[in-house]
């Protein structure tokens, strides 16, 4: 024996532990997702990072394939934000106005406002999209071969219909000048039209 008298272990609070570690598979699990998410990142960074020459299609298709890398990156780091936190960003506006604030699928030389919340999807032949108040979604289905519109969740009834009927009367890219006498430039609805005629 000693002759150190014995002392008593310090007392914690309860709760006051530290939380349990991760298993190590866990562990593993988490970063093989975290280099997977960093992957492919890293790839749609290098083919959609520089935009120059870019039509509408192609910049969809580079909206689409950048944030859902984005998102599966916050997936993997197990931060992935709420679908309401997505819709209540907003993007820079137009050119002529940069203080408006404005949908995804408006297209940044186009100086009109959103007309409400983002309401529906547009898709384009590849899957790629963007997603619109009603204005917006129509004027970029208009502007795309192929291009599809699909609802949100929590949209008013009837949004993609509205946008479909809207799209047919809307000239493709609508804010470009100039005269329209090509068939890809005019709207689908005058296309019909001329083709109706004696």
């Amino acid at each position: 024996m000693t002759g150190i008298p014995a002392e008593q272990a310090p007392t914690l609070t309860v709760g006051a532990l530290p939380p349990a570690s991760p298993s190590l598979a866990a562990l593993a699990a988490q970063n093989g997702e975290v280099q997977a998410a960093i992957r492919t990142a890293q790839k749609m960074l290098a083919a959609y990072g520089d935009t120059t020459g870019f039509d509408i299609g192609q910049y969809a298709q580079g909206y689409g394939a950048l944030a859902e890398s984005l998102r599966i990156l916050l997936r993997a780091l197990d931060a992935e934000p709420t679908c309401d936190f997505l819709r209540s960003q907003e993007v820079p506006g137009s050119r002529k106005n940069p203080s408006d604030r404005r949908c995804p699928a408006a297209h940044a030389e186009d100086p009109t406002g959103c007309n409400g919340p983002v309401a529906v999807t547009i898709l384009d032949a590849h899957n790629a999209g963007a997603d619109g108040c009603e204005h917006h979604a129509a004027r970029m289905l208009a502007s795309l071969d192929g291009g599809r519109v699909y609802p949100l969740p929590d949209a008013a009834d009837g949004a993609a219909i509205r946008v479909f009927k809207a799209a047919d009367r809307v000239r493709p890219f609508p804010w470009v000048n100039g005269p329209r006498t090509r068939d890809e430039q005019l709207s689908r609805d005058e296309v019909r039209k001329r083709g109706e005629r004696p």
